[in-house]
């Protein structure tokens, strides 16, 4: 047992020194078409801005990391955060307020959810709740998930939201870092996608229900850190992305029960060097869409659907942290067939994007002087 301490202590000293020394080799993006829209700052003023949504107004609804949730009324934005916050909020290293999702039926129910690193017994963990927005004040704010377990140190929070053509909210989970198996364990939520009623209700139909020893809250599994989800449009499917390790980052279609193989198949290493796994697919576990290596830091995604960019309908917008673009993935049927890049001269942290109601694309910058940008055609 000491041994396993030990060489368990080793690897992540190793990784640490991989990261800080090494990291992520930058891909090369100069054979990709490199978009040249029109860039209009919607407000700045933000830190650490993490997630955004449209009320039906469109007022759009911000979260900041620090843990403050923000309102742009009529294109300005309000400088008091809304009140009503759990106060358990855990901020520090990816933890702290994440995203937030409009309730498909606000004009009935006022409903805003949110997700966050919530501390508890243990440590830290993903937790989603709602309040009725009134004014400048959620009320009645509800937890209706807790990822079990929580744990001290760092790990993986995902954490994205969506709501489906149904009315299911899916949540998106990550690892615990150095204990990356518990994504393969289904007795505990860690490096899964959760499917609930938007009351918390677990679906009779979710595929681990009934089942002994695994939540029934899960939906899928072997995810390693998803901070990225979104509904196509042409069909209703749900698409989500990963984080890999070194390499391998992957965008994946959501299906039911599936496994999507983190940590016993991935294209990426650790970034200590050491090799994960030797297997890059196994029966039983699903390939991704794409997957991109030298990774980008995948965070945000959204499939467009206005009228502005008339030739980019259906495409898919994923945010790049680690190296400050917008990728563009041109798809036909389920299948990328072409990629290209925005906002590079930017050298910005694309943390969100969204396709507006008005037909433009959003997209934050992850900064302590964070923004929100909206995009136009030149």
């Amino acid at each position: 047992m000491f041994n396993k301490f030990l060489i368990g202590l080793l690897i992540v000293i190793l990784s640490y020194i991989g990261w800080v020394l090494w990291g992520n080799p930058k891909p090369d993006l100069s054979h990709l078409p490199n978009h040249d829209v029109k860039i209009v700052t919607v407000t700045g003023g933000l830190e650490y801005p993490w997630g955004m949504d449209f009320l039906p107004n469109g007022d759009i609804l911000l979260s900041e990391r620090e843990g403050r949730l923000r309102i742009i009324r009529r294109g300005v934005l309000d400088p008091r955060p809304i009140d009503g916050l759990p106060d358990n909020i855990y901020v520090a290293g990816q933890g702290g307020l994440l995203d937030v999702a409009v309730h498909p039926a606000f004009e009935h129910n006022q409903r805003v959810y949110f997700s966050y690193a919530g501390s508890g017994e243990g440590g830290a963990g993903t937790e989603v709740a709602y309040g009725r927005l009134n004014g400048q004040r959620l009320e009645d704010v509800t937890v209706i998930f807790r990822v079990f377990p929580k744990n001290a140190g760092e790990h993986h929070y995902g954490s994205r939201l969506l709501f489906d053509r149904d009315g299911y909210l899916y949540i998106t989970l990550g690892d615990r870092y150095h204990g990356l198996n518990q994504a393969q364990d289904l007795s505990d939520h860690l490096g899964s996608i959760i499917r609930l009623h938007d009351d918390g209700r677990v679906p009779e139909d979710n595929p681990f229900v009934g089942q002994a020893g695994k939540k029934p809250e899960i939906y899928a599994y072997g995810v390693r850190n998803s901070q990225g989800i979104a509904l196509r449009p042409s069909n209703g499917a749900v698409w989500y992305h990963e984080h890999g390790p070194k390499g391998g980052d992957e965008v994946n279609i959501l299906a039911k029960g599936a496994n999507y193989g983190w940590p016993a198949i991935t294209y990426g290493i650790d970034y200590s060097g050491i090799p994960i796994t030797d297997k890059t697919e196994a029966p039983g576990m699903e390939q991704p869409v794409v997957y991109w290596n030298p990774s980008i830091a995948p965070s945000g995604m959204a499939f467009y659907s206005g009228d502005a960019f008339s030739a980019w309908q259906g495409d898919l917008f994923v945010g790049a942290l680690a190296h400050r673009h917008l990728r563009r993935l041109k798809l036909e049927g389920d299948e990328v067939v072409e990629q290209s890049v925005l906002l590079v001269d930017l050298d910005a942290r694309i943390r969100d994007v969204t396709s507006g109601p008005d037909g433009y694309l959003y997209v934050l910058v992850d900064s302590h002087e964070g923004q929100l940008l909206r995009l136009e055609p030149k």
